[in-house]
């Protein structure tokens, strides 16, 4: 019995040790099992990295030979006007600079830390956009384009760049009659009976002056390219372009932006803004649209007159009228300024369908009431081309914002690409004009208020995932404007619901539903 009881009692004990044991062992080898697997993973990750570095090493040196034509050929295009843009370039930087480090030592007296944007020296918005207005027309129009592309720019950066559209110092005009005369190849007075020495308006690339022609006795406006534009475009866009191509390069991040898509659309529009041919081209098209459609009686735009225009030089009727925002002018003209908004909103929605090129600035200094009662659209320096996908897309989601169909308006929203980035339609010409000063200060309000409603758009938009092709942020920022103008003008009229008004085409609604359905 005692030998039984021990044996019965040690059993027990001899049990849990072997298992104590065995479990020890097993703890031993899990633990070298996981010490192996860890090895492993951490292999497995240093290999892919290695991979992953072996494979950009390699996709980058397979683009260097393309990297390094483009800067060559960019160069080579560019020519010596690139080395007086460097010299000025770094005027401007040390210039800003100056400020920045002023403006530091005073921040530093005072409160004893740094703001954010002091934090950020030239990179900050303010310095920025000082350097920009430094450095002159181009950055000063790339400073406007930042101010007009929410989609694009942080907020804090396009409301500062907003004092980019604050009027450009005029050129003397001594040197604008310099340029009539060696474009129009004769002395001006065998031209114009009469040229106000006064400008109408300048921007930082071209300057309206008003005129009279000789004989015909027509009363015309001039606008004429600032000298030495175009060769400081050529080159300070060349170096943008340049720089992109280098970033892309260094940091494939970037390839993702659409960095360099982003610089070649401004470049090539930029470029084309100098060539005042094209702008004629936009205004002539809009005049057939509207006599082809037999809406010359209720609206217009400018006449060109060819013998007196080039490249740099466009000459045309001038046009009087008031804003759409004048409402009491308005009021003082027509006895309905309803209906001459309904007149315009269906004039601008039939020339998206039924035009080469739709007006894609339809600001109030752009848009006017003429004292004849039609509406006159002024200033083809940026028009839009849309193209056919975004366009069908773009109906159903207006068609559906008046039905209030929230199903096609989210369908519409994802056949524009508007929940993937990478799948954004990027057809789209921009070129931007000049203004009038009789509206200068007007204009100036109407951009900001519309670009701050449309950043609260944008904004509502992106917590929701959503991202907009620039196409359509186009033709909301121009219903924007629009939907201004129906406040003042008719308070009690629903844009996209009014009967009167033709937003979209009942044939190709129905056909562009099916497809969505």
């Amino acid at each position: 019995m005692a030998v039984s009881a021990f044996r019965v009692t040690q059993l027990p004990l001899l049990h849990q040790s072997q298992v104590t044991v065995a479990r020890a062992a097993r703890s031993k080898k899990m633990i070298g099992s996981r010490i192996n697997l860890k090895g492993f993973v951490i292999s497995a990750q240093y290999s892919q990295s290695q991979d992953l570095f072996t494979s950009r090493l390699q996709s980058r040196i397979e683009n260097l030979p393309k990297l390094v034509e483009d800067i060559v050929q960019t160069s080579i295009n560019t020519g010596p006007r690139g080395a007086l843009r460097l010299v000025q370039g770094v005027q401007a930087f040390l210039g800003v600079g100056g400020e920045w480090l002023n403006d530091l030592s005073k921040s530093t007296r005072v409160s004893g830390s740094l703001p954010t944007e002091m934090q950020l020296g030239l990179l900050s918005p303010l310095y920025l956009r000082k350097l920009f207005e430094r450095m002159g027309a181009t950055y000063i129009k790339l400073g406007q384009f930042i101010a007009s592309a929410p989609t694009l720019f942080p907020q804090e950066y396009v409301d500062e760049f907003q004092n980019c559209f604050d009027k450009a110092p005029p050129v003397p005009f001594e040197e604008i009659r310099k340029i009539l005369q060696e474009e129009l190849g004769r002395p001006i007075e065998s031209v114009y009976e009469y040229v106000d020495p006064a400008p109408l308006a300048s921007a930082s690339i071209a300057q309206v002056h008003g005129a009279r022609l000789r004989g015909s006795q027509e009363d015309v406006v001039i606008k004429v390219l600032k000298p030495g534009i175009e060769d400081f475009l050529v080159a300070d866009l060349n170096f943008i372009y340049v720089v992109a191509r280098i970033f892309e390069f260094l940091s494939p991040e970037f390839s993702r932006t659409s960095l360099v898509g982003i610089v070649k659309d401004i470049r090539e529009s930029m470029l084309e803004e100098v060539d005042f041919n094209k702008e004629a081209k936009n205004i002539e098209s809009f005049k057939r649209y509207l006599e082809t459609m037999g809406l010359s009686g209720q609206a217009t735009a400018p006449r060109v007159y060819k013998h007196c225009s080039s490249r740099r030089v466009l000459t045309m009727e001038r046009l009087y009228g008031v804003p759409l925002t004048d409402l009491d002018s308005i009021s003082a003209l027509v006895s309905s300024p309803e209906n001459s908004l309904i007149t315009a909103l269906n004039v601008w929605f039939g020339s998206l369908l039924s035009c080469e090129s739709f007006h894609a600035d339809v600001h109030a200094g752009n848009l006017w009431l003429l004292r004849d009662g039609r509406i006159g659209f002024l200033d083809f320096g940026i028009v839009g081309r849309i193209s056919p996908k975004t366009w069908a897309a773009m109906e159903v989601f207006l068609a559906s914002i008046a039905t209030e169909e929230y199903e096609s308006m989210a369908s519409a929203l994802i056949q524009m690409g508007a929940t993937n980035i990478d799948e954004l339609d990027t057809e789209i010409v921009v070129a931007t004009g000049s203004g009038r000063t009789a509206v200068a200060a007007n204009v100036a309000v109407d951009e900001r208020q519309m670009n701050a409603l449309f950043l609260d758009l944008v904004r509502v938009s992106e917590s929701y995932g959503l991202k907009f092709p620039r196409e359509f942020a186009l033709l909301m920022k121009q219903l924007l404007y629009f939907d201004r103008y129906t406040r003042l003008l008719a308070p009690n009229m629903n844009m996209l619901q009014d009967q009167r008004i033709s937003v979209v085409s009942n044939r190709r609604k129905n056909r562009y539903n099916d497809s969505f359905n």
